[in-house]
């Protein structure tokens, strides 16, 4: 489903994604979820399994040219099933279509499962960029869609 960051099961899912950041990032949490807020955010994601929302995700311009994907998160009951993979695809669809020529994004270096399903879908490996730079648990990818 196509939808904006208002749309309850998109918060019901990032509010799960945020409470599994918090316990992964510990005490740097603060300065990751700075980033992370979900006001406005016009362009969201859910995907269903059986009428049940499963995993979501988000991208918002980032430039002129390109979207920056946030709030990724596969619910653990519904993780192995390819929805991440489908949810990244429809996010870069959807920037195409909106003429976006680029997705940028940063996840934990740690997330070897949420990096695989970025890597195999097509993004590779930049330098860390804007608030992320200095920041040694983060990755950046990029994509040309």
């Amino acid at each position: 489903l196509r939808t904006d960051s208002d749309h309850p099961d998109f918060r019901t899912l990032v509010k799960s994604l945020d409470a599994t950041l918090a316990e992964h990032n510990g005490e740097a949490d603060d300065f990751f979820a700075q980033f992370n807020t979900i006001d406005a955010i016009k362009n969201c994601l859910v995907a269903y399994v059986d009428d049940i929302p499963a995993a979501c995700g988000a991208f918002k311009p980032f430039s002129e040219d390109t979207v920056e994907i946030k709030r990724m998160f596969t619910d653990p009951e519904f993780r192995k099933r390819g929805l991440g993979a489908a949810v990244v695809k429809e996010l870069q669809t959807w920037a195409a279509e909106l003429g976006y020529q680029k997705a940028v994004l940063e996840t934990s270096k740690d997330l070897t499962p949420a990096i695989s399903v970025y890597e195999k879908n097509g993004f590779y490996k930049i330098p860390n960029y804007g608030q992320y730079i200095d920041v040694d648990s983060s990755v950046c990818y990029e994509k040309v869609l």
